[in-house]
């Protein structure tokens, strides 16, 4: 029970990384808040987690409902230890400099960059309440490299989750809060693979990856427990990859 004791906040837990850390926190004894605005799967995969979860519908996009999930998690819980910001979107009109339409730019910021933001925002003094905690921020491996499939905006909102996560780890180390980007690979999540919609885009991205596969969902699961536990206690202020190989690799044999 790697997290007895522990109140975690998941957003964008309908699905995809969320719903399998949900699952998996829950398994290791923390008592987990679900956000997502899919309210439906929400709150089914609150219900698979049993009795030690609630689930509450946020747009991570909109302060209100993100001050909101954390003070849920407080009334319900009595405390706030782990916040992973994790929802995110990638569009299917997310291209290149030149293709991408600034609708499609700011809606990607407003989801992935200040959707964390606002689970900083307001979480931090949740986490000082409760004498410290661990934040953990989903980035991306394309945080560090640039994608092989144009997704500017993707890219770009990424690598500011990325440099938000190592400022608040160094300005929050003091008071024992640990910040960290998890940065996967790609995966066979519906996000990806709805972005990936041909062979062709797979196989592009896929000759990158020294492994030769996609990661899942759970894996990515797995390396945020570590995270959130204590045994990554004086773990702050890292790029948490999580990727197959993909950023050690210069080429890679197809």
């Amino acid at each position: 029970m790697r997290l007895k004791d522990k109140v975690a906040l998941i957003t964008g837990a309908a699905s995809g990384i969320g719903k399998e850390t949900a699952l998996l926190f829950a398994g290791e004894g923390a008592r987990v808040v679900l956000t997502d605005v899919d309210e439906s799967h929400g709150q089914s995969v609150a219900e698979q987690c049993g009795d030690h979860a609630s689930f509450i519908r946020a747009d991570v996009s909109q302060a209100g409902d993100c001050e909101a999930m954390v003070l849920h998690a407080e009334k319900t819980f009595g405390k706030l230890n782990v916040i992973f910001n994790n929802a995110g979107i990638m569009h299917s009109d997310d291209g290149d400099a030149e293709a991408t339409e600034e609708s499609i730019w700011d809606l990607t910021m407003a989801i992935n960059l200040k959707g964390v933001f606002f689970g900083c925002k307001y979480g931090i003094p949740a986490l000082k309440r409760a004498r410290g905690g661990s934040i953990i921020n989903t980035a991306s491996f394309v945080a560090l490299l640039g994608a092989a499939t144009p997704q500017l905006a993707y890219t770009a909102s990424k690598g500011g989750v990325l440099a938000m996560s190592r400022e608040l780890a160094v300005i929050h180390a003091r008071e024992n809060i640990r910040v960290n980007a998890l940065c996967p690979g790609p995966l066979h999540t519906e996000l990806l693979m709805k972005f990936l919609d041909t062979e062709e885009k797979r196989q592009r991205r896929l000759v990158h990856i020294p492994m030769g596969r996609f990661g899942e969902a759970r894996e990515m699961a797995q390396a945020a427990l570590y995270l959130a536990s204590d045994d990554s206690s004086f773990v702050t202020g890292t790029e948490f990859t999580v990727d197959g190989g993909i950023t050690a690799a210069y080429v890679t044999p197809e």
